[in-house]
């Protein structure tokens, strides 16, 4: 096999994969990019021509205010963020160090570039130069590296700390020079470049912030924040100097800017504006989408991009009190889902059949696993077994703004009675949920993609160094062989040894876990035809800097 210089050694592994057929060329290219190969350079080893963005300079149109209903949340620190819509809100005043594409690659973004060691250990950062904050200071290495401390502050509570702490502590951050930064990490890990573009990874403005990004929203971004009114609209504006050059060689973005309306969290009014035109798109990050998509999917006023994803409404048990502290009684209450009917009726068949366990069909690491099927008589001698023979009684707390989510605990509640379970559904407002989401006993919480399975788990289903569940564990569950393999599996870097790992990973938590996913929802960005050149992205993260309004 030819050896390809200057790239790391796992490159020319990666392509004698995707020569041999074990990978695709997508996966490749990812892979590459994720060791720090160019776009080009990757695309080459691929045996690919190098995909061009073709602009028509003198057709695309400058100006124009985009409007978009959707949720202005309480908002202070950025890396506390837990949903995406405040993060696509101040996406637009600050930036990632990196960015994930619609087809799931990985690419610099304040990085210039970056290169990790043979082990995967040592990472090494190189920032872009000639970036500034939109107060006129200076992007340099103190900013990353300040950053990157606020994420592993237990004190911050970020979901970053879930993330990255794993692998990688403070005294592991080292600022090479004014432009550079190396991280040390305490194990190999592939996925470092990914983790910089989970949505609350902003990176912050050492100089001014001090705990609440809207009071100094100081950002390396295309906008400034003129407006920010929780539960009523948050405005953001075109800034002068941004750094990023559009197809006509003068500075992005494109439009004037951006205002953001909170019309609450019913659809109805939301589909009623979007069809006459009073709003542009509305943000289905967090919401099912597929009322607006039933309803506007044959409206030759809107641009439709179906997008398939790893977003899931995930039925959670407390897995430590009771009674879900008893596996048998979380496993009965699993057996309980007839998936088939609830993706019928709740997402109208748009999305794949779930196994109860948190890793994606699509995620390159997935091990094929049957659907489990629904089996009531089961889940009646596992409760029985567990000391309740005459059934449990049971409180299923969901938020109400998601239809699929009131439809799935109302076929659940039918579904579970054969086998004992006798279910009362309690709704409240979203902002109450979503304030002690942790804390329910039981309920259905959305999650929404990502483009490896590794990621996920270390968000919600591990413990910290000191066995303690990471900040998005809500169900407290904690299983050390687990544990142990998804670490292992971080720094497994061979897709079938990874997929091995998998195997295991996927059978504890399918027979011993605290969740229940009985389904994968597609997702769709869903505008006005106005609107052009809305990039697809699995998460439905908006990143417009390209995007502009036709008359």
């Amino acid at each position: 096999m030819k050896k390809h210089k200057g790239c790391h050694p796992l490159v020319n592994e990666f392509k004698s994969d995707m020569d041999g057929g074990k990978l695709s060329r997508r996966e490749f290219l990812r892979y590459a990019g994720l060791l720090g190969v160019s776009a080009a350079a990757a695309t080459q080893l691929a045996g690919l021509a190098l995909p061009r963005k073709v602009f028509a300079a003198s057709g695309i149109q400058r100006g124009g205010m985009l409007r978009i209903a959707s949720p202005v949340q309480k908002v202070t620190h950025p890396a506390q963020i837990s949903w995406t819509e405040p993060s696509n809100q101040l996406r637009q005043v600050a930036e990632y160090l990196t960015w994930t594409d619609g087809e799931n690659i990985t690419h610099p973004y304040l990085l210039e570039n970056w290169a990790a060691s043979d082990d995967l250990k040592t990472w090494t950062l190189n920032l872009r130069r000639g970036v500034s904050f939109n107060n006129g200071d200076a992007f340099n290495a103190d900013d990353v590296v300040f950053t990157l401390n606020q994420w592993l502050d237990k004190n911050v509570g970020s979901s970053m700390l879930g993330m990255m702490g794993t692998y990688l502590k403070a005294t592991g951050i080292e600022k090479v020079g004014p432009h550079q930064v190396r991280l040390h990490l305490d194990k190999p890990e592939i996925a470092v470049p990914e983790h910089f573009f989970h949505y609350p990874a902003l990176v912050l403005n050492h100089r001014t912030f001090e705990g609440d990004f809207i009071k100094k929203p100081h950002g390396t971004g295309p906008y400034t924040l003129e407006v920010y009114a929780e539960g009523e609209r948050c405005v953001v504006k075109r800034r002068e100097g941004y750094w990023q050059k559009g197809a006509d060689g003068k500075a992005l973005p494109y439009m004037d800017g951006m205002e953001f309306i909170d019309m609450g969290t019913e659809m109805a009014p939301q589909i009623t504006a979007l069809r006459s035109g009073e709003i542009d798109i509305i943000d289905l990050s967090r919401a099912t989408g597929v009322d607006v998509y039933q309803a506007l999917k044959d409206d030759p006023n809107m641009n439709i991009l179906p997008i398939p994803t790893a977003r899931a409404q995930v039925l959670r048990m407390r897995a430590d009190v009771k009674p879900w502290s008893d596996n048998r009684v979380r496993t009965a209450l699993k057996l309980c889902q007839h998936r088939e009917k609830i993706l019928a009726l709740a997402f109208f068949g748009q999305g794949l059949l779930g196994h109860d366990c948190h890793v994606y069909p699509n995620h390159p690491e997935y091990c094929k696993k049957p659907v489990p099927k629904y089996d009531p008589e089961a889940a009646k001698k596992l409760l029985a077994e567990a000391g309740y023979p005459q059934g449990l009684d049971v409180t299923l707390t969901i938020p109400t703004s998601s239809p699929d989510i009131v439809r799935y605990a109302e076929i659940l509640k039918q579904d579970a009675t054969p086998a004992g379970f006798r279910i009362t559904i309690r709704t409240i407002p979203d902002s109450q949920y979503w304030e002690k989401w942790t804390e329910v006993d039981l309920g259905i919480t959305s999650w929404t993609h990502r483009p490896l399975g590794t990621m996920v788990l270390n968000l919600g289903y591990i413990a910290d160094a000191d066995g303690k569940p990471v900040p998005w564990n809500e169900t407290r569950w904690v299983d050390k062989e687990f544990n142990e393999l998804v670490k292992q599996a971080n720094g497994t870097l061979d897709v079938e040894k990874r997929r091995e790992i998998f195997c295991k990973i996927e059978d504890i938590q399918m027979e011993r876990g605290s969740v229940g996913i009985a389904y994968w929802r597609n997702s769709w960005f869903i505008t006005r035809k106005r609107v052009q050149d809305v990039p697809p992205q699995s998460t439905l993260l908006f990143l417009f800097n390209e995007v502009w309004l036709k008359d």
